[in-house]
């Protein structure tokens, strides 16, 4: 397991350090708008996410580990080429809009293998504690890696930090050679390409009472207030004059409420019960994103983001461990490929569309009307969290 959570230590590192970097890049050096710039984030989930529905039941029936590796290699030589092609002159925004591609591709493959194989690899007692320290490693490098890679943008070009992501896909393949042997997969009569093995995973999933309901309020959720972020980008980077370090600041900071909320999951959860804790943090982490539209130039306005991501992520901090948990508590050994591709891509699919449509709206009415309406329909979310547990 030692091995495993090294893997996601470096490449989380490498995809925090070049936070945004897409983004940036297409703002910065290829003078994109927000409807472009929301373009470039729909299109690489949409996509992806349609590039993966056939690799679900492909992943299910092989071994986890080469499957992982396997994607770390293909990130690498995606993200590698956009520092060549820059080098050479010759970047454009069509080839950040197919590596976007590939790289949703291989995260989705890459997030249902690791996933089924935590499950195989760690006791059922152990899975919360578990997963609270891949939360806290996640929060941990996005708190470190905005700031220092934005400093690092400045000082030694755009590219720098899509360089050094690349780097962290290399190591991560390698600590996961160094993974312990891996329970034989579960196989069954359909070991090809069938789109049929998925359907079954979204089935499970709206069967059960608890999954059903989960999986409406993260897609919103995550849909939400990723939609938000390329206006808000915009908004800071263009409208407001931030400069990328600070917009990388304010993101980095804010993340320690992330660290400091998955170290507090695995306690409030001894304290007060699973399906309490993770309600209430459900419901809290809806309640923030709509304080962005108040931000103004300047000093305040920097703590105001601050202070509002802090909030949010805290929150998500606490649930999301809690929610990964309870998921894989529901599912059965053989399933969760399965079901865990068909949430993600479903989760991408949501999040493409809403990043696609609130693009155009903050073409349209403004980068803050996109916010606020954003955040009023955040506020609804909470109504279609499970009101018990089964």
């Amino acid at each position: 397991m030692w091995w495993l959570w090294t893997a996601y230590a470096v490449s989380t590192a490498g995809t925090w350090l070049a936070f945004d970097a897409f983004p940036m890049i297409a703002i910065l050096v290829l003078d994109v708008g927000p409807a472009q710039v929301s373009t470039l984030a729909a299109a690489g989930l949409a996509v992806g996410a349609v590039l993966a529905v056939p690799l679900g039941p492909w992943v299910e029936v092989r071994r986890k580990r080469p499957v992982m590796i396997a994607m770390d290699l293909v990130r690498f030589a995606a993200v590698l080429s956009v520092p060549v092609a820059f080098a050479f002159g010759v970047l454009g925004f069509a080839q950040l809009l197919v590596v976007s591609v590939v790289v949703v591709a291989a995260d989705i493959t890459f997030t249902a293998a690791s996933g089924a194989l935590v499950k195989a690899l760690a006791r059922p007692e152990e899975l919360l504690r578990v997963n609270g320290r891949f939360e806290a490693t996640m929060w941990t490098a996005s708190a470190l890696g905005p700031p220092l890679g934005t400093a690092a943008l400045g000082m030694f070009g755009p590219v720098i930090t899509v360089v050094a992501n690349g780097i962290s896909y290399v190591l991560s393949a390698s600590a996961l050679r160094m993974v312990g042997q891996e329970p034989d997969p579960v196989r069954s009569a359909a070991s090809r390409f069938r789109f049929a093995d998925l359907v079954e995973g979204w089935r499970f999933v709206l069967a059960d009472p608890v999954l059903r309901p989960l999986l409406f309020n993260t897609l919103l959720v995550n849909g939400l207030i990723m939609a938000i972020s390329p206006p808000f980008a915009v908004l800071m980077l263009g409208e407001l004059g931030f400069a990328p370090w600070q917009y990388g600041v304010a993101f980095g900071v804010a993340c320690l409420g992330g660290l400091i909320g998955s170290r507090l999951a695995h306690p409030l959860v001894a304290r007060f019960g699973r399906h309490r804790v993770m309600i209430t943090a459900g419901v809290l982490r809806a309640c923030w994103s709509i304080g962005l539209v108040f931000v103004q130039h300047g000093v305040g306005g920097l703590v105001l983001v601050i202070g509002v991501e802090f909030a949010l992520i805290l929150c998500a901090g606490v649930f999301n461990p809690v929610f990964a948990t309870y998921r894989l508590d529901r599912v059965p050994k053989d399933r969760v490929v399965r079901v865990l591709s068909a949430w993600s891509i479903t989760g991408k699919a949501a999040t493409a569309t809403l990043t696609a449509l609130w693009g155009v709206l903050a073409g349209l009415v403004g980068a803050r009307t996109a916010i606020v309406v954003a955040g009023f329909l955040l506020l609804a979310t909470p109504l279609l969290l499970p009101r018990r547990s089964v």
